[in-house]
């Protein structure tokens, strides 16, 4: 063998040992490299968005409420004015917002014409009267002469009617004297009854005539609240029912419902009802307020108010599946207590519902359910990782 080939022997031969060595080299890379290029099958755990209260609905004493609104008038309102025609009106003596007493007198009008009229009256009544004795005394003589004869049945007739006349101008002077007196006493204006005035237009000075109205009055100071209430409503009251009114200062008063319109308008489909104010408190003739009836108590299924949201006109409540995962659920609510409202449907008792933080999730959100606070703090709506101190 030459030199030549030897030498090409040899640089084959190290060509073969650096191949397999790369080879073996490389193959654990390309192990390696296999097995990563797999996809990692683990279990993966999805985090919770939230974490919040829960609770199921129960049942709980609901008192059923029918509402109405109105306004605060008086029971009765008395209007006072003037009997006598055409005289002055001298002095008022009460004014609005005056306590007064049936019988007090109001204003007094100006007397000097009428008591000189009432003077000649009497004077003609005595004039009456004097004549209707002389009448008599002729008549007494006539009836003595009768059985003698002296004096004719046309002369005897004559004293008899004589004497009626006479009797008949007396009962008109009478008469006369008393129309004047009642003149005397219309001009002092007196109350119809007790009670409060809440109107005057009486103005000294002012000549006024026969029937114009000088005060109004709030008889007894009594006031009422004229409600209107739905016609659907209407069968569910009756008098005595208590009613519990607020006012436009938000103070409260009770009233008992005294009577039901027999009458429902064919406009609103509302009808009135009146009740009567046990207390008129800050309540004022003219006032708006608004109230309710209690109808009585009845056991209804319940959630607690912060566990029901309001979206798009409608109710929901977030249900905790098995997977905690939350539902949005439409549910139909009812009546409202201070701190719970009524479910009507939608809702089992076994259901367990978001109670807080419902505002935070949508549909579908996973969340962890964590034990309500029984402090008296507030329970704090938390994000998991976050501090444990309250959202800001």
């Amino acid at each position: 063998m030459t030199a030549k080939k030897q030498q090409l022997l040899i640089i084959a031969s190290l060509v073969l040992i650096t191949v397999a060595s790369a080879v073996v080299l490389t193959r654990p890379d390309a192990d390696t490299a296999k097995s990563s290029s797999q996809p990692n099958i683990q279990n993966t755990t999805v985090k919770p968005v939230l974490a919040v209260t829960a609770t199921s609905p129960k049942m709980s004493m609901v008192t059923s409420k029918v509402s109405a609104h109105g306004n605060i008038v008086a029971w009765q309102e008395a209007s006072i004015g003037t009997e006598a025609d055409g005289l002055r009106l001298t002095e008022v003596k009460v004014n609005v917002g005056d306590q007064v007493n049936k019988g007090q007198i109001l204003a007094v009008f100006s007397s000097a014409t009428l008591q000189a009229e009432l003077d000649l009256s009497r004077a003609d009544k005595a004039e009456a009267e004097a004549l209707y004795a002389e009448s008599q005394a002729d008549l007494k003589r006539t009836t003595e002469l009768k059985s003698s004869g002296a004096l004719s049945s046309q002369q005897i007739q004559r004293y008899i009617t004589a004497a009626q006349s006479a009797k008949a101008r007396l009962e008109a002077a009478k008469a006369r004297v008393k129309t004047q007196e009642l003149r005397l006493a219309q001009s002092l204006v007196l109350a119809p009854d007790q009670g409060i005035i809440s109107a005057r237009t009486a103005t000294v000075g002012a000549v006024l005539p026969s029937g114009q109205e000088l005060f109004r009055l709030i008889r007894g100071g009594r006031l009422e609240w004229r409600a209107e209430v739905s016609s659907d409503d209407l069968s569910k009251l009756h008098p005595g029912q208590t009613a519990q009114i607020t006012l436009s200062d938000r103070s409260s008063i009770q009233g008992s419902l005294r009577m039901l319109s027999p009458i429902v308008d064919t406009q609103s489909r509302n009808a009135l009802v009146y009740v009567d104010l046990k207390s008129k408190g800050t309540a004022r003739s003219g006032m708006f307020a608004r109230g309710q009836f209690e109808l009585g108590s009845t056991e209804v299924m319940t959630l607690p108010l912060s566990a029901v949201q309001l979206r798009d006109g409608f109710s929901y409540v977030l249900l905790i599946g098995a997977d905690s995962k939350v539902i949005q659920t439409k549910v139909n609510t009812g009546r409202r207590t201070a701190d719970r409202i009524e479910i009507t449907s939608g809702l089992k008792l076994s259901d367990q519902v978001v109670t807080t933080g419902g505002a935070f999730l949508g549909d579908g959100d996973v969340v962890r359910v964590i034990a309500e606070q029984k402090s008296a703090e507030k329970t704090a709506v938390t994000y998991p990782g976050a501090d444990s101190g309250p959202m800001m």
